[in-house]
């Protein structure tokens, strides 16, 4: 199974590719740099494709278009990284979570009446929904939470806002900023998506106080080696089912 994860800084890569050393390295068109670590049964391929859900959406379709003219296109993608977590859905600092639903949360129109977002006004969607099942079976191998995760191209910075966005997603768990892109990428090229996220720090008023990056990224590589025997489990055939016993034979 190939699988091509998608951060966006180098620290988030370089996280995930721990989880996956040893490491090589391949160039893609663009300048991107691939980080690729032939496990098996899983492949790991890293790629830090840049801050937001545009750079995110680039980064991830030149990857898949360069696998695809190789004849080698993947199985799956992963929008990685850490994030901001809301403290009211459980989403503490240090913790897991996966996405059953990536959201754009500012794609739309502001209205009298309020945020309306893009598919109510008739133009495209805002919501991608991976496997279920692929979901579940990750967020527990992890021990993740499992839940939305929104997509913004501004990092919340006040209470109103995080409230504003809570009320919008009930149960929303983080927020970040480039999954909704890869999400975007990986449906163009047919390919199935999931999100993972640890938590950095609070979704809410900027505190860089209060931010625990290094003990998200230590999170994240300890997920990420949680990965490939979760979706190895999820995506094995079912064992046959035994077969019927033999009818006792018949005595006149």
């Amino acid at each position: 199974m190939r699988v091509l994860v998608v951060t966006a800084v180098a620290a988030e890569r370089d996280a995930v590719a721990a989880a996956a050393e040893p490491c090589g390295e391949t160039a893609l068109p663009g300048g991107y740099a691939l980080r690729r670590a032939a496990g098996a049964p899983v492949a790991l391929n890293v790629l830090a494709a840049g801050v937001g859900p545009a750079a995110a959406a680039a980064g991830t379709a030149t990857a898949l278009t360069a696998a695809a003219l190789a004849t080698a296109p993947y199985d799956l993608v992963v929008s990685a990284g850490i994030g901001g977590g809301f403290a009211a859905s459980g989403a503490a600092l240090g913790s897991v979570v996966v996405a059953d639903a990536i959201v754009a949360a500012d794609l739309g129109a502001e209205t009298p009446d309020g945020f309306t977002p893009v598919t109510d006004l008739g133009f495209g969607t805002v919501a991608h929904r991976p496997d279920p099942a692929l979901a579940e079976a990750v967020a527990t191998a992890a021990g993740a939470a499992l839940g939305t995760v929104v997509t913004v191209s501004t990092v919340t910075g006040s209470a109103a806002r995080a409230a504003e966005l809570a009320a919008r997603h009930p149960g929303v768990l983080a927020e970040a900023m480039e999954g909704f892109g890869v999400a975007e990428a990986a449906a163009a090229h047919g390919v199935p998506v999931l999100e993972i996220r640890t938590v950095s720090n609070p979704v809410g008023p900027r505190d860089r106080a209060a931010w625990r990056i290094g003990p998200a990224l230590t999170a994240l590589t300890g997920a990420f080696r949680t990965l490939p025997g979760a979706l190895t489990a999820a995506t094995a055939p079912a064992p046959a089912p035994a077969p019927a016993p033999a009818p006792a034979p018949h005595h006149p």
